[in-house]
């Protein structure tokens, strides 16, 4: 019989590595999982100022198992699976070894279902220290408008759907092409499959000055949105998933589209995220090694506007390759805006995987515990559930580590 325990240790004490070799653990921010046999010594871990919650003891066949998903689609298919610790994008789960959840999960593309490894640190609560500010990145951050913001995020939503192989996401993607274009930048549609159907990326470029050799910074989004339920006619206004992160691209673009940069800037939308990351896939597929190299940092935005913790909260998400650019975002977000920042070496089903698989850095930067926002993936993700201030900070943070990186000698 196995039994589990949930701790949450104050500030500078390990509770993870107190752990006795009996019993295995796992680090989720502010909480830890201890699992072991029920005659492993628990005692071990009541002393000092550890307050350690035993949880029920477990079926023998059960394992403890990670899942990383979207909203609560995870929940709400396999509603009849223990939840040992629930921090929104990521649960950790009792599975029997027969559950159907150890299959092929129905919404394949929302939700990952793992092995919880013993020691894992799923993500970390950060404490990013911040720099000296840079007087020309403060007032570029400053710059961030929720009012203008809001515009375009009134309009993605307008268009009902942006299913990707709807006439919603058509009229979606040359209005955002006619909004870059607008602001001053190179513009092209590059034509994607999604199964079999066809769509497209819009691909957004502002050249640098000729100056040799330079870096690209790269900025995306996804601009599809999607109704599970309901099938690709149903309404989908995608208001956080993902019309939150388009409309920051856009603002984005807004800002830096006057910025005298040392390197070029790129900006994507891709179409085909909801069904399989067929935009970015495609995208990066069609970059040869050179071009690859030449990209200095991608960060993504995926759903930046739902509120689901106490204060502003982000997510930076990434993987070893990521790591210096979580650390630079960490620093924006601490240097410029009033976010509380998470980050996670666990990268999951967003436009930054297909690129972290090239080796190339990315991150998505999304809001904390984004697993608990129901609405996504239904007609309820809609305006009235945005929260500007969020969604604001975020991009601000992006701006300073995009501009950043704009700025810097390559």
């Amino acid at each position: 019989m196995m039994r589990t325990g949930v701790a949450h240790p104050p500030a500078g004490l390990d509770a993870a590595r107190s752990a006795p070799p009996e019993v295995d653990w796992a680090r989720l921010g502010d909480a830890v999982l201890y699992w072991a046999d029920d005659g492993a010594p628990w005692t071990a871990l009541r002393g000092g100022d550890l307050v350690l919650d035993e949880g029920d003891a477990l079926a023998p066949d059960a394992d403890v198992m990670l899942v990383t998903q979207v909203g609560r689609v995870f929940q709400r298919e396999h509603p009849d699976v223990p939840v040992l610790l629930d921090k929104g994008r990521y649960l950790v789960i009792a599975l029997d070894a027969e559950h159907p959840a150890r299959l092929r999960p129905h919404a394949e593309v929302c939700y990952r279902v793992e092995p919880l490894r013993p020691g894992t640190v799923v993500f970390r609560d950060a404490a990013p220290a911040a720099r000296e500010p840079d007087p020309e990145v403060r007032d570029l951050a400053d710059e961030v408008s929720a009012g203008a913001y809001r515009e375009v995020l009134a309009e993605l939503v307008g268009f009902g759907t942006r299913h990707s192989l709807s006439a919603g996401f058509r009229a979606a993607a040359a209005a955002m092409a006619e909004r870059l274009r607008g602001l001053g930048y190179l513009v092209r549609e590059a034509p994607i499959t999604v199964g079999d159907g066809r769509s497209v990326n819009i691909v957004a470029e502002r050249l640098a000055p000729t100056r040799l050799p330079r870096e690209v910074v790269v900025v995306t989004a996804h601009l599809d949105s999607i109704n599970l339920a309901g099938g690709p006619g149903a309404p989908a206004p995608g208001a956080d998933d993902n019309g939150s992160g388009a409309a920051g691209l856009l603002e984005v673009a807004r800002v830096l589209a006057g910025l005298d940069a040392r390197n070029d800037l790129r900006l994507i939308l891709f179409g085909g995220e909801e069904e399989g990351l067929f935009g970015s896939v495609q995208y990066v597929a069609g970059l040869d090694a050179g071009a690859r190299l030449d990209i200095g940092a991608v960060v993504n935005m995926d759903m930046i506007a739902a509120l689901n913790t106490p204060e502003p909260t982000v997510l930076l998400e990434g993987a070893e390759v990521s790591q210096g650019l979580i650390d630079e975002l960490a620093a924006a977000a601490a240097t410029y805006t009033s976010l509380n920042v998470q980050t996670s070496l666990h990268p999951f089903n967003s436009d930054h995987v297909p690129f972290i698989d090239a080796a190339v850095p990315a991150v998505l930067t999304i809001e904390g515990a984004d697993g608990a926002n129901e609405h996504v993936h239904t007609a309820g993700d809609t305006l009235d559930n945005v929260d500007d201030r969020l969604a604001s900070e975020i991009v601000r943070m992006n701006v300073a580590t995009a501009a950043t990186a704009l700025l810097a000698e390559p």
